[in-house]
């Protein structure tokens, strides 16, 4: 297991996910890495670990460089399991060194672990010395934990930017300018919308201390390393953290008989009719957090679904409880849904969509199977609200 250089003393040893598949519930075809970085100084430091069932595969990237008891320094960004699953094999190895971390990470460390490791805790701003380097730690909170840090080597012009910027690749390139870039801002557009959009202020918050920082290098606790695109994804991420939407729609639903499938393409007309790029998205053949990749740039969010016990269709409340929780911002809403003899399922997902704070259209609901001139005056109704 070779680890690859990034600068002078400075190496990725992290681990590759190729078979994962769903992360948090939301569906990673790509597989993953989780990014360990180790800086070779007077203290040798070892920022961020790996999943647990990677820790042998860390470990024989450590030992090409240095005997892993030799580290002194372990930076703990975040708590998550992803990040820190390592840390109790780690510390058998190395006993002695000092785990550097936020206020609140010492103490969701020792929560989840119940070790009495040894812990050097950082505020906002403070610089640790490790030889020839000094470190700068920056507290990152709800970006996405309460924990969240981000560590910054000046002379190296290296951000190891935890989650941020972050995308879910399993792959051997380890650098923006050997992958498929097209891909890689796919998966970093996916991981935004999936798990950093609810916390958008806090994003924009670090984007601000980012611009103070001489950045040549980002490196994320997951996925490719980014030093070709660096200003490219800090103006993607500005994008994102600002909620800023494209002229477009999606229709997202599910049906039973067909007749809300009937009623979804007499809604996809309208904005066809507008010069609105429309995806028609059935929820049965596309995952919420593939749908939700396209949410997040998206200003049209219509959802429809039929009445099946008093309630709207479990797939269809499924999304709408992870779109809800996912908060996106500068939306567009519309509820739409057939019946047979009630109407519930349509204003349950009104009530939904509102509840989302967004700008509504009049929800459309027909009884049983809409007809032509039913379908005909839907594109009316649609057009006109446009």
């Amino acid at each position: 297991m070779n680890p690859i250089k990034i600068l002078d003393d400075v190496y990725w040893v992290g681990g590759i996910d190729w078979n994962l598949r769903n992360f948090h519930g939301y569906l990673t075809q790509r597989g993953s890495t989780y990014n360990a970085y180790l800086i070779v100084d007077d203290a040798v430091t070892l920022i961020d670990t790996v999943k647990h069932y990677l820790t042998d595969e860390m470990l024989d990237r450590i030992a090409w460089i240095v005997d892993p008891s030799e580290i002194k320094y372990i930076v703990a960004n975040h708590v998550e399991m992803d990040h820190s699953g390592a840390l109790p094999r780690l510390m058998e190895i190395c006993p002695d060194a000092t785990i550097i971390t936020s206020p609140q990470g010492e103490k969701g460390l020792r929560a989840h672990y119940r070790k009495d490791w040894n812990f050097k805790v950082v505020q906002s701003g403070e610089e640790v010395s490790i030889g020839a380097r000094t470190l700068k730690f920056v507290l990152t909170p709800m970006v996405h934990w309460p924990d969240n840090m981000v560590c910054y080597s000046p002379s190296d012009k290296i951000l190891f930017s935890n989650d941020a910027f972050g995308q879910h690749i399993a792959t051997s390139e380890r650098f923006d300018d050997q992958f498929y870039v097209d891909i890689i801002h796919e998966e970093a557009m996916k991981y935004y919308a999936n798990i950093v959009l609810p916390y958008s202020q806090q994003v924009r918050k670090v984007l601000e201390d980012a611009a103070t920082l001489d950045i040549e290098y980002i490196a994320p606790s997951h996925g490719i390393i980014w030093r070709s695109y660096v200003s490219w994804i800090l103006e993607f991420y500005q994008r994102w953290a600002m909620n800023e939407t494209d002229n477009k729609a999606l229709i997202i639903y599910d049906t039973m008989w067909g007749s809300t499938e009937k009623i979804a393409y007499a809604i996809q007309k309208a904005f066809e009719i507008r010069e609105i790029d429309t995806s028609m998205l059935l929820l049965k053949n596309n995952h919420m957090s593939d749908i939700m990749t396209e949410v997040l740039t998206a200003r049209y969010i219509c959802v429809g679904s039929p009445t099946l016990n008093k309630n709207m269709l479990p797939d269809v409340a499924a999304f709408l409880t992870y779109l809800k929780g996912l908060a996106p911002r500068n939306k567009v809403g519309l509820a739409f849904g057939s019946y047979g003899w009630g109407a519930q399922g349509v204003n349950d997902v009104d009530a939904v969509l509102r509840a989302c704070d967004f700008d509504m259209i009049d929800k459309i609901s027909t009884q049983y199977v809409p007809d032509a001139k039913a379908l005909d005056e839907i594109t009316k109704k649609v057009m006109e609200a446009l």
